[in-house]
C-alpha cells in the first residue's frame, strides 16, 4: 500500500519566487504603521472647530476634519466609536492641546453626512505619465439583526453584504478611486463613477470578464482616447465590425481564438491584475472584511477613510520586489 503522503505529491513547474530587495526601509516602514506619534500643523488646529452656519438650524462644534481625524484613528487601531472617542481625548491631553474631542454620538450622526477634506488626498503621488489602471470589486460583510440572530439563536439568514470596487495604479498600488454599492450591484455599472475620480490619462486599463462589453471599451476610451484595454472576452464573444467601440475587443476575440486564452493573457499581460487583488487582501487583512456602521451613508464613510489609511500606510514603506530564478522539481 503506497504512503498516504505519495497521495498528495503536487509537481510544481516554473514556481515564481521573489525577493524583497529595500527590506531595511519595509521593514521601518511597517513599524511607522503603528505609531501614535501625531503632528497636528497650525492650519488643522484652526480648521478643528465647524465654520460658523450661515442658514437656519443648530450650530456644527467640530469640522469634517474633526470627525475624520477621530474615526481615522478608530479605525487604524480597530477601535469602537467610545474607545476612539477616548484614544482622541488622550493624545490631546498629553499634547497639551485644548481641543474638543467628538463623542460617540456625534461620530456615529455625522459620519452620514461627512465630506472629505483636502488632507485625505496630499499624500497622493503626482503621477509621471499615463496610468496603469486596475479595476476590480470585493465583497465586505455587515453586521445587522439577522446576524445576530444566527449567532445567538442558531437561526439561519441571508448574510448581507457590500460591494467595495475599487481602482488601483498598478505602478505605485495606490487606490486611486472607489465606490461602495449593495450587492446586488454589477461590477461595470460603476465603471464610470470610478473614472470620473481620476484626473489623470490613462495607458492602459486592465480588469476581469465582468466588465466586458463595448460600453467599457467606449467609456475609457472616452476618459483617455488611445488608452489600451484589456478585458478577456466572454468565450462566446464574436466579433462585430460595425460596432462603435474600438477593435481593440474584435482583436482579443481574434488573438484568443488563434491562439488560446492562456497565450493571450500573456501576450496582453493580464497577470498584472493580480495586484488589485492583492490591493483587495490589502484592504481586509489591515481594514478588517467587515463594515462596522449600521447605515449605508456611514458605511461609505467608512470605506473611504479605509482606503485614504491604506494609501497613507502605502507612503510609509513599500516592498521593492525582484523576480528571482524559477524554481523547478516536486514537493510533497
Amino acid at each position: 500500500m503506497p504512503h498516504k503522503h505519495n497521495a498528495d505529491r503536487r509537481h510544481h513547474i516554473g514556481k515564481m519566487k521573489f525577493k524583497v530587495t529595500n527590506w531595511a526601509e519595509y521593514e521601518t516602514g511597517l513599524r511607522r504603521r503603528g505609531s501614535l506619534t501625531l503632528w497636528i500643523t497650525p492650519e488643522a488646529l484652526s480648521g478643528w472647530a465647524a465654520k460658523r452656519r450661515k442658514t437656519r438650524g443648530g450650530q456644527p462644534l467640530y469640522s469634517d476634519l474633526a470627525i475624520e481625524t477621530t474615526l481615522t484613528l478608530g479605525m487604524v487601531f480597530g477601535l469602537r466609536l467610545r474607545q476612539s472617542e477616548g484614544l482622541l481625548s488622550s493624545v490631546l491631553d498629553m499634547m497639551a492641546l485644548d481641543l474638543p474631542v467628538p463623542d460617540h454620538t456625534t461620530l456615529s450622526r455625522r459620519a452620514r453626512t461627512w465630506k472629505p477634506s483636502a488632507r485625505s488626498n496630499d499624500c497622493q503621488p503626482v503621477a509621471s505619465g499615463p496610468l496603469h489602471v486596475l479595476v476590480d470589486s470585493t465583497g465586505l460583510k455587515i453586521y445587522g439583526a439577522g446576524q445576530w440572530l444566527e449567532e445567538k439563536h442558531g437561526a439561519k439568514s441571508r448574510r448581507g453584504w457590500r460591494k467595495l470596487h475599487l481602482a488601483v495604479d498598478a505602478d505605485s498600488g495606490e487606490i486611486i478611486a472607489h465606490s461602495l454599492t449593495d450587492q446586488e450591484t454589477g461590477d461595470a455599472s460603476q465603471l464610470e463613477p470610478l473614472l470620473d475620480q481620476i484626473d489623470d490619462l490613462i495607458g492602459q486599463f486592465t480588469a476581469d470578464g465582468a466588465y466586458d462589453g463595448y460600453a467599457t471599451y467606449d467609456a475609457v476610451l472616452r476618459h483617455s482616447a488611445g488608452a489600451r484595454v484589456v478585458i478577456p472576452p466572454r468565450s462566446n464573444a464574436l466579433r462585430q465590425p460595425n460596432a462603435q467601440a474600438s477593435c481593440q475587443r474584435d482583436d482579443h476575440i481574434a488573438s484568443m481564438q488563434a491562439d488560446g486564452r492562456l497565450k493571450w493573457q500573456t501576450s496582453a499581460g493580464y497577470g498584472n491584475r493580480a495586484l488589485i487583488e492583492t490591493a483587495m487582501g490589502r484592504y481586509k487583512g489591515v481594514i478588517g472584511p467587515r463594515l462596522r456602521a449600521r447605515s449605508f451613508l456611514a458605511q461609505q464613510t467608512e470605506a473611504a477613510i479605509g482606503v485614504a489609511i491604506l494609501n497613507r500606510m502605502l507612503t510609509c514603506g513599500r516592498p521593492k520586489s525582484v523576480r528571482c530564478q524559477a524554481v523547478t522539481g516536486a514537493t510533497k
